[in-house]
């Protein structure tokens, strides 16, 4: 665990514990333009291999469902307003059951719950399969489905983020979470593109099928890792609000781990500005074509992540893990607030593209901050709040954006929010120096 007086952690305490695996072998040394790519330290490990390519096989099969859902309720309704509320409509579960899991994640094997939620999101991705071959055309069972599918998606997520930690040692955590974090974010870009280009091919039920056939690969995947029980007889195997409330005591308590959760808030919150693309698109950079400048201004943050992802061997061996986080969101910042400034429709998506690599160097060592400062039996609780966190601020940089860009316009509210956050993230740094110091 963190000692709050101390700048270094002890890694007699913060360890993961025992490891699935035995050691892995040495690796090469790492030469010429070896030292700039990304780092695949843990894919050495057979246990953390199985992990990450069952996250690699879902990313883009869950992508497909995520555009299949609202292109049927669309085709079903013609109304984006039942697009909009069938997303809201996930959120509730998701962030009450990314609590809960996190709690149970700490009070179980991760493993056995991995099985059981994968199980669970496989099911529901048939059952829309089934909902739409039989014709259904009902909203409701649509919304029904996918709050039970955000639900198990919500227990799922703490437990799978928190066994990284118990199959990898701890200096190759931000390698693991770079892996991780690059094929989500490739599956974010490839997964919409290879739907659009397979629902006039073979129709818009078969994605859901074909999502369920990758789900069952991740679950095989999952039934192969080593069993992952909790690691001390002291961890309660409860998993209710008392056991919840205990995990935001701890995260009030060591102040390294509150402020890694604030930058994530800082950011974006005040620092995303994707509800002003469309704006941005018809009123900015309508010269350069309504939908090619939109389809530009979406992709440019997803791929700068790849970019830094794929880049991870200059910074994953970084032990100044606070220092790494505080420089990626004032970067992050700077280049929001350079693309809102940009009257160039090119200049502005290099300057978010940009900011894409620095939310992935940001999310590598956030993330290593989460599984490094906490003790295993807190780990699921910390990933519970950080999944809410991840889900909950960019819905609320929406509301935020679109409010101030109707007010100022989308350009002054998207240097204006950049700017923010550059400012507010230096001020938590000066005036909070754990995230300064903390380095492993």
């Amino acid at each position: 665990m963190y000692a709050p007086t101390r700048t270094v952690v002890d890694t007699s305490e913060s360890s993961s514990g025992p490891r699935a695996d035995g050691p892995a072998p040495p690796a090469p040394p790492r030469r010429g333009w070896r030292r700039w790519a990304m780092d695949t330290r843990p894919l050495r490990r057979p246990a953390y291999r199985r992990l990450w390519a069952s996250t690699a096989v879902t990313a883009v099969g869950s992508q497909l469902t995520a555009v299949a859902v609202p292109k049927q309720i669309y085709d079903i309704t013609g109304s984006s307003a039942w697009v909009g509320t069938a997303s809201l409509a996930g959120l509730l579960p998701l962030i009450v059951f990314a609590l809960w899991g996190g709690a149970i994640a700490d009070s179980m094997d991760r493993r056995t719950l991995l099985l059981i939620t994968n199980t669970g999101i496989a099911v529901t991705s048939l059952l829309f399969w089934v909902q739409a071959v039989a014709g259904l055309e009902s909203v409701a069972v649509l919304m029904v489905l996918l709050a039970v599918q955000q639900a198990f998606w919500g227990l799922n997520a703490p437990a799978r983020s928190a066994s990284i930690a118990r199959l990898v040692p701890e200096d190759e955590l931000p390698a693991a979470n770079a892996l991780g974090s690059t094929v989500m974010q490739t599956g974010q870009v490839a997964g919409p593109l290879l739907a659009g280009a397979l629902i006039p091919v073979v129709g818009l039920p078969e994605l859901y099928l074909i999502d369920a056939l990758a789900l069952c690969a991740t679950v095989w995947a999952v039934y192969r890792l080593p069993a992952l029980p909790p690691l001390t007889a002291r961890v309660a195997r409860r998993a209710g609000v008392r056991e919840i409330v205990e995990g935001f005591r701890y995260i009030s308590g060591h102040a390294v781990l509150l402020l890694s959760f604030l930058a994530d808030i800082v950011a974006m919150v005040l620092g995303m500005p994707r509800a002003l693309f469309p704006q941005l698109a018809a009123e900015t950079f309508a010269p350069y074509g309504e939908g090619f400048a939109l389809g530009l201004l979406f992709a440019a943050i997803p791929i700068g992540a790849v970019v830094g992802g794929l880049l991870s061997g200059t910074y994953s061996r970084a032990r100044r893990h606070g220092w790494m986080v505080i420089g990626s969101v004032v970067v992050w910042g700077a280049a929001v607030a350079g693309s809102g400034l940009s009257g160039n429709l090119w200049l502005a998506v290099a300057f978010l593209a940009v900011a894409g690599i620095a939310d992935m160097v940001s999310m590598v060592f956030r993330g290593a901050i989460l599984l490094s400062a906490a003790t295993d039996e807190m780990r699921g609780r910390m990933q519970g709040v950080f999944t809410v966190v991840v889900a909950g601020g960019p819905r609320l940089a929406d509301v935020l954006h679109g409010t101030a860009g109707s007010a100022f316009g989308p350009r002054t509210a998207v240097a204006g929010g950049g700017i923010l956050v550059v400012v507010v993230m230096l001020a938590l740094a000066a005036a909070m120096p754990a995230l300064r110091r903390y380095r492993v």
